[in-house]
């Protein structure tokens, strides 16, 4: 009995390293995917396109990661998670090399959509590699550090990007450079992260690997979904769209204080996964569903009435209620779902969350031209706050959290 003890404690320290750099890389690939958000007001004014191009180059990212999910979502179940982790690194270097000499619109997609196939392979791979490095008694425990990086790096990116646009030299040029420093310090340090997979004989490359939820599990998995996927919605336009709002409606010019506004929205996020853990298994969605409303209704007042208040308010709330909505799906699949295919099931939930990040932004880009920012950050909290409602009113009956 000793020798196990002793064999345990010596693995403990071990584990704990690998998980932290797992997490690093995670945490480092999501850092590229934001970091344009507060810069998307110099970039129109560099390149010359429209409010309209801002939300699509946002778009065609979360369109990436959907393609990206769909496409090798169950790769890491099969070649393993170190290798498809080291894969999404080098797709965000090469990104950031992309942004470093981008000088027009079409460069600037193309980094956009390298960012999300990054994001697409870290998020079911690092996930599912956090989840399998834990103890079997922290497995929720490993979902929440999965979130928290995930989170984590999407906050980092705007407050990078907007503290250097802010107060140091070439705003578009020197945080690509430290961005790829970073993802490389998060390559190196892989290597030394033991696989938890063994890679099945006859393996490919590619396999379209559409969702699929063990059926016991669809309908909590499918209102796990649909009120995160409606928190993503909010994150996506607000992501897209709040520098404009502070360049257009509020006429400022501060980087750092747009990419705080967005990128305490993701920290929230994190933080409302963990509020999860004091509420009723049977209440945290529709809490979520609660503070999704509320965050629609302030996006709508600070739209109408040019104010920032509301709109920082609405970050917060919206973040909270993503983060419940989205540590519940995390949980049910932790949980309820077969180490095997454990990694497609968490790409199935981002394929999910990301598609319904980017629609919205594409709609609000159209509405913006035709209407003004004002007028489409307003439709667009109405429609959020329908399908939110309708989500809300299926709850009571449908048995969707698994005791």
């Amino acid at each position: 009995m000793a020798s196990i003890g002793s064999a345990t404690a010596r693995t403990r320290p071990h584990r704990r390293g690998a998980t932290a750099v797992v997490a690093g890389a995670f945490w480092a690939t999501m850092v590229g995917t934001t970091i344009p958000t507060p810069l998307y007001p110099r970039y129109e004014a560099a390149f010359g396109f429209s409010s309209l191009m801002v939300t699509v180059a946002f778009a065609v990212y979360a369109l990436g990661v959907v393609a990206g999910l769909l496409c090798f979502g169950s790769l890491s179940d099969r070649l393993g998670r170190r290798p498809v982790t080291a894969t999404a690194l080098l797709l965000a270097i090469a990104a950031a090399g992309v942004f470093l000499a981008a000088d027009g619109l079409g460069l600037l997609l193309f980094g956009r959509v390298l960012s999300g196939l990054a994001a697409a392979l870290v998020t079911g791979a690092a996930t599912a590699h956090l989840t399998e490095l834990a103890a079997p008694d922290r497995q929720v425990r490993a979902g929440r550090i999965a979130l928290a990086a995930n989170m984590g790096g999407l906050a980092g990116g705007p407050l990078l990007a907007g503290f250097l646009a802010q107060w140091a030299p070439d705003p578009l040029r020197l945080v690509w450079r430290v961005d790829a420093a970073l993802v490389l310090v998060a390559l190196l340090l892989l290597a030394g992260v033991p696989e938890t997979v063994t890679r099945r004989a006859g393996s490919r490359l590619f396999a379209l690997s559409l969702p699929r939820i063990p059926a016991d599990l669809r309908t909590p998995f499918l209102h796990c979904a649909l009120a995160a996927g409606s928190g993503f919605a909010v994150l996506g336009v607000l992501t897209a769209t709040t520098g404009l709002f502070f360049a257009q409606v509020l006429s400022l010019s501060t980087p750092a204080l747009s990419g705080a506004t967005v990128a305490i929205a993701f920290v929230c996020t994190g933080l409302g996964q963990l509020l999860a853990r004091g509420l009723a298994s049977r209440r945290v969605l529709p809490t979520a569903c609660l503070g999704l409303l509320a965050a629609a209704a302030l996006i709508a007042t600070a739209m109408l009435t040019a104010t920032l208040a509301p709109l920082m308010a609405a970050a917060v709330i919206v973040g909270l209620a993503t983060g419940l909505a989205v540590g519940a799906g995390i949980a049910l699949i932790t949980e309820h779902v077969a180490p095997a295919v454990r990694g497609q099931a968490f790409s199935a939930l981002f394929a999910v969350l990301y598609a319904m990040l980017a629609l919205p932004a594409i709609g609000v880009g159209v509405l913006i031209t035709a209407t003004g920012l004002r007028t489409a950050g307003a439709v667009f909290a109405a429609v959020v706050a329908a399908l939110v409602l309708g989500v809300l009113a299926r709850l009571p009956r449908a048995r969707d959290v698994v005791e």
